[in-house]
């Protein structure tokens, strides 16, 4: 063997691991102010992070290794064989700066590591290309790329050179073969949740590396809770639960089946009222003037307000549009790993749609995308809704549109004219309306605000409140709009990064109720989650069904403490008016005295009694997934 033994394996690592400091080091310079980054904290995720770089080039030598095994020494010392190596290492220093700009733009976006999301953005090419073409200058990006790789491998040709010559066949085999070594040692020892070394979540991150994570969320994209989680025996869960949904004038079809059916009564006169449920993209509550923000960004939300019925202490289930749509059918908790939405066999609950369907209401998910985006056209169709989607527009009912869909104004548009053609055959409507608008690229059309597209989010939540503005205008001149109510209700927050495990400020959202001939205005300070918006809606509505939710009507008093369910892909959070108890895998669990009005979070010891209620819910939640115990078929 030359001299230099290693060759090609000493530069393909020497320059991974200084790729992977130098984003640790990008990563944490674009941490936000008061993050808690401290050098010591710094020092500690630098550790960390350099353990899972070794681990991830363990997995990366493992081709290059095999390679230099079998190729022949006459082979090696070939002239193209050399050209064969600086077209490798180029590329290889390419996909690497490109990593480095993504791993940016990822944590600019989402305040993480690459996580399930980078996964769901690999699945759906189309949408998130476009996204990104819309949203960046691609051509000056990989004309960088290009140019940084082939000037490396320039500066370094002479070296290159000399270490394409080393291979590991003949005599020195048995040094190609324990360079799979540690690839087996990572596999068995190296696991994802050790990057957790603190609180502090921007420190886990940083600690992390990108590329171990997207393969570790992809791996782990549905998480059993039995095997990852605290558990309590099954029996002591279920009973705890069935106290924790009992309601007035509520009761188990069978109480001694495992099943969780109630037959709720209502307590007056049904109103046979239309339904408009509409989901807004990423509308944090702090951007509603009504909620202290003092841009002037939502002028006519903000006008809403003060004539609905508007919850002031609603907080998302979890960080993505799944997880929103979830809650809001299903009334369920988040299960950890990926939404019920995108998880094959998800249909035949006993969903908002099936209940509204059999009160003879037409069902409808009308979405200003592509329905099968996420799945969600598979999920709705198998759960009593029929589908309203991009495919449906007409040419002429589409005057702006960008990679995520027809802009706000055309789907509210699409809205009033399903629930026209609903009311002309007689019967009442249901509609569930997924908007797109408020999302990067944050293009819309020209004229209808003062601020300019691409200008960032605000614009995006701008000209979301304009578009809600026109369909409620709109929507009044029609002979139906009388008895009709509005719900409008975000998926979840704009952001949900921050230096706590689950940052319950990240996770706040408006809830408004509106209709004037029917609900008086009224401001609610209970504490709710997503899971509570059906039964309370369908509360005010006096219906009378038979349910599987584990939401509540929260005009109903139970006895039972206000709550609310946040989460992370792996973390699951459970709130109550001043305490978050935080559930993670491999038996993690962490409690905090919370202030939601600050955010702040300081560490408490875990109470049993608070982890007994937590279980109940979420434990109980994937016992009756997966024994199919919340399904009518």
């Amino acid at each position: 063997m030359p001299k230099h033994r290693l060759g090609l394996v000493a530069f393909v690592s020497l320059t991974f691991l200084a790729v992977s400091t130098a984003i640790r080091i990008m990563l944490a310079a674009a941490t936000p102010k008061g993050a808690g980054l401290k050098l010591s904290l710094l020092l500690k995720s630098a550790a960390a992070g350099f353990y899972f770089d070794l681990a991830t080039l363990a997995y990366a030598i493992v081709p290059l290794a095999l390679y230099l095994i079998l190729v022949p020494r006459r082979a090696a010392t070939h002239r193209r064989h050399m050209w064969l190596v600086r077209l490798f290492f180029g590329l290889f220093v390419g996909v690497l700066i490109f990593d480095v700009c993504a791993e940016y733009i990822f944590f600019d976006e989402f305040g993480t590591r690459f996580n399930f999301i980078a996964i769901d953005y690999l699945v759906y090419t189309q949408e998130v290309v476009g996204n990104i073409r819309e949203s960046y200058p691609l051509s000056a990006i990989f004309s960088g790329i290009g140019a940084v790789a082939a000037a490396v491998c320039w500066v370094l040709r002479k070296p290159l050179a000399r270490g394409a010559e080393v291979t590991f066949n003949g005599a020195y085999h048995r040094t190609g073969f324990l360079l799979l070594l540690p690839a087996v040692l990572s596999y068995g020892v190296v696991n994802i949740s050790q990057s957790t070394i603190s609180t502090n979540n921007y420190a886990n991150e940083i600690a992390g590396n990108g590329v171990y994570n997207l393969f570790a969320a992809f791996i782990n994209n549905e998480l059993p809770f039995t095997r990852f989680y605290r558990t309590l025996p099954q029996n002591q869960v279920n009973a705890r639960l069935r106290t924790l949904v009992a309601e007035r004038n509520n009761s188990f079809v069978d109480p001694k089946s495992e099943r969780f059916t109630r037959t709720i009564r209502a307590e007056g006169p049904e109103k046979r009222l239309n339904l408009v449920v509409v989901i807004e993209e990423s509308l944090s509550a702090d951007y509603l003037g009504t909620f202290g923000n003092d841009k002037g960004l939502t002028p006519n939300l903000d006008r809403l307000a003060s004539q609905s019925l508007l919850f002031t202490n609603l907080y998302a289930n979890g960080t993505r549009t799944v997880r929103g749509l979830e809650a809001l059918t299903l009334s369920v908790p988040p299960l950890p790993g990926t939404s019920i939405v995108k998880r094959p066999n998800n249909g035949g609950f006993r969903s908002w749609g099936e209940i509204m369907n059999a009160k003879g209401y037409q069902s409808k998910y009308i979405y200003a995308g592509h329905g099968y985006f996420d799945n969600m056209n598979a999920f709705f169709s198998g759960n009593g809704y029929s589908i309203v989607d991009r495919t449906d527009f007409a040419k002429d009912e589409i005057t702006f549109a960008n990679v995520w869909g027809v802009c706000d104004e055309d789907l509210f548009r699409k809205v009033i004219k399903e629930g026209s053609k609903s009311y002309e055959t007689g019967k009442p409507f249901f509609s569930m309306v997924m908007t797109t608008s408020n999302h990067r690229p944050f293009t819309y059309p020209a004229g209808r605000i003062d601020i300019p597209a691409k200008k960032g989010r605000n614009g995006g939540v701008k000209y979301a409140d304009y578009a809600i503005g026109r369909l409620i205008a709109e929507a009044s001149s029609k002979p139906w709009f009388k008895d009709t109510i509005f719900v409008i209700v975000a998926d979840h927050c704009a952001g949900s990064a921050g230096k706590t495990d689950i940052p319950i400020k990240k996770y706040e959202i408006p809830l408004l109720i509106y209709s004037p001939a029917h609900i008086k205005p009224a401001r609610v300070e209970k504490l709710m989650s997503q899971i509570d918006v059906a039964p309370t809606v369908l509360g005010l509505m006096n219906m009378s069904y038979q349910s599987d939710f584990l939401g509540r009507d929260i005009f109903k008093e139970s006895g039972q403490p206000g709550r609310a369910f946040i989460s992370t892909y792996q973390k699951l959070g459970y709130l109550t008016e001043n305490e978050l108890l935080v559930l993670g895998p491999r038996q993690y669990a962490a409690q905090y005295k919370v202030d939601r009005k600050t955010g702040d979070a300081k560490a408490e010891p875990v109470s049993n009694g608070m982890l007994a209620d937590m279980l109940a819910y979420y434990q109980g939640a994937d016992y009756l997934y997966q024994h199919r115990l919340n399904r009518i078929r």
